[in-house]
């Protein structure tokens, strides 16, 4: 019986040293290391109008240097409309130079015919008046008929002088309203000229920056609806290491604080620096912040490598110490 009870005691002994071990050791041996992931920021590129994309000059997978070109869509309509545009651009600057030279010979001539025509009908006018005069102090014209020798005789005057003015506006070349107007429109054609020109390079773009080409959506001869992503670059910039930090330790990461990381099958010494420490935490326990629910509360912290590294690859982040 003594026997019976001292195996069951060490039975229990070492059942006890078991639970322990299963309980203790994984809380000791755990890391202290931030668990965290690679994660990317994709650009979407696409043209402004619909049409047949008539290159593609990248694959899924390859590696873009900044100003690279990517894709052409078919451009024949955005290249009608650039050259429209610069025959109207000709069409305005023509129009400007000649409301600039002023009036032509053969136009000088023909004013110079109307103010001899208006002087010839002002000297007949001034003749049938002074006989007009003469003969109302014989009595034999009438008051009426003076009125009318004196107001023809004004009128011819005045268009002497508008004859005169409009010949000196000629040779003088003062017309600066027609030439306010034509600049006008050469301004306004060199503009849309521009728009045009704009969007017909839209329809090749380049590479904004470093990148890998992440995916193609559309191939060569394939119809593009306008505004529709044809391809997704993943810049070297846009590649970030996003990690979680407890609620305890937050004071410690700040933007522009370096990093050091770690990944399976990683060159050793990996760093990033931090560009974005979250204002929210990513677990809020729905009643209370009592100690206990505040340890589960992590932030997410996102920091730029300088090695391109592949989005949804996990990663170790050694922990920063507070106050440094």
């Amino acid at each position: 019986m003594t026997r019976q009870r001292l195996l069951v005691a060490v039975l229990l002994l070492v059942g006890g040293l078991i639970i322990a071990g299963l309980v203790v050791l994984p809380r000791t041996g755990r890391s202290h290391a931030l668990t965290g992931y690679i994660e990317g920021e994709p650009l979407y590129l696409a043209a402004p109008a619909a049409g047949a994309v008539q290159a593609m000059q990248v694959a899924r997978g390859d590696v873009v240097k900044a100003g690279q070109p990517l894709f052409t869509i078919d451009p024949q309509t955005a290249e009608a409309a650039v050259r429209q545009a610069q025959a109207q651009l000709a069409v305005a600057q023509a129009q400007a130079a000649d409301a600039r030279k002023g009036q032509r010979p053969v136009e000088i001539a023909v004013l110079d015919a109307n103010i001899a025509a208006a002087e010839a009908r002002a000297r007949d006018a001034q003749t049938t008046l002074k006989r007009t005069i003469e003969l109302a102090a014989q009595g034999v014209a009438s008051r009426q008929q003076l009125d009318d020798a004196r107001s023809s005789a004004e009128t011819t005057e005045a268009q002497v002088r508008s004859a005169r003015r409009v010949r000196d506006a000629a040779t003088l070349g003062a017309r600066a309203d027609q030439i306010r107007a034509a600049d006008d429109k050469v301004r306004d054609a060199r503009a849309a000229l521009q728009a045009a020109q704009v969007r017909l390079a839209q329809l090749s773009p380049r590479a904004p920056a470093d990148a890998r080409v992440e995916d193609v959506f559309f191939h060569q001869g394939e119809w593009a609806p306008a505004n529709q992503p044809i391809l997704s670059l993943l810049p070297d910039d846009r590649i970030y290491v996003r990690f979680f930090v407890p609620e305890a330790t937050m004071e410690a990461y700040r933007p522009g604080r370096v990093v050091r990381f770690s990944c399976d099958g990683c060159a050793k010494g990996l760093t990033a620096k931090i560009v974005f420490v979250s204002p929210r935490p990513e677990y809020t326990p729905p009643v209370i912040y009592s100690r206990q629910n505040r340890e589960r509360m992590v932030y997410m912290v996102e920091a730029r490598a300088a090695v391109r590294l592949n989005p949804g690859l996990p990663v170790d982040v050694e922990p920063l110490e507070p106050g440094r």
